[in-house]
């Protein structure tokens, strides 16, 4: 069975594992190798079932444990062409494991897989959009500045769909972030905030999803809860009401109790 572990997500380090218990894909890997491995063994997943790494794009919390993580194990990874030539200028990629560029699609451990655009402040970031197996379909759509109709299309369908939800954007306003960055995370190669992903939701929705992840929370600029009630909100606001029609999740920080989402 199809199953996404969210190991862990967030400014301090993002990274979903994907697949089944025997074989998956890691999407990110933005802690230490020691500590990524350990999640892995907590959520029971060994780490040489990681077939593949898939990276969305070169900042620190997406990549901090990738070179460890992939020379220990010999683990091909995967990004755009932009992506590849920054990991190399900040040296991660030193020839201690396979590194490939992603143009369209992949085949990967019985999964296809298939790489789109998103708009982000780095040198070439991708979301991906994962049919497992078993013929289940997750995307990984974080690190947004807005939805683009590429973004819409590959989220469309989805039987689980992995959104960014990253600020409440009263908090940011308001908050100690200086001018400079609150405007970075503001426009439209920043991140999404709440109220963007609950306008999405709906349209996902109408569309056949059902189960939704909340990913990449602000720890200064969001909470939980207030992530997931704008979320709520967005759905009541189009006329879906009843919470029992959907499943909404929000990612962890990190993952302590080893839990992972059969979809």
């Amino acid at each position: 069975m199809a199953e996404l572990c969210a190991l862990y997500s967030g400014s301090t380090g993002n990274s979903y594992y994907i697949g089944s218990k025997a074989s998956g894909v890691l999407v990110d890997i933005g802690r230490s190798a020691r500590q990524t491995t350990n999640i892995l063994k907590h959520c029971a997943i060994d780490p040489l079932a990681v077939g593949g790494i898939l990276i969305t794009h070169e900042h620190s919390d997406h990549i901090g444990g990738l070179r460890v993580f992939a020379s220990r194990y010999r683990i091909p990874v995967f990004a755009s062409a932009g992506t590849l030539a920054a990991l190399e200028s900040m040296g991660i990629l030193d020839g201690s494991f396979p590194a490939y560029t992603i143009d369209g699609t992949l085949q990967l451990g019985g999964m296809q897989i298939r790489a789109f655009r998103t708009p982000h402040d780095c040198a070439e970031s991708y979301g991906y959009r994962i049919r497992t197996e078993d013929d289940k379909v997750v995307t990984v759509a974080t690190d947004l500045g807005c939805v683009t109709p590429e973004i819409e299309e590959n989220l469309l369908g989805a039987d689980l769909a992995v959104v960014e939800s990253n600020h409440d954007v009263g908090m940011l306003r308001t908050g100690p972030y200086p001018y400079t960055l609150k405007r970075r995370i503001l426009s439209d190669y920043g991140h999404l905030s709440n109220t963007a992903c609950a306008e999405l939701l709906p349209t996902l929705f109408e569309h056949g999803t059902k189960r939704f992840m909340l990913a990449h929370l602000s720890r200064e600029n969001n909470t939980p809860d207030i992530a997931r009630q704008t979320a709520v909100c967005g759905m009541q606001m189009a006329g879906i009401e009843d919470e029992s029609d959907y499943i909404l999740d929000v990612a962890p920080i990190e993952n302590s109790d080893g839990r992972s989402i059969i979809f």
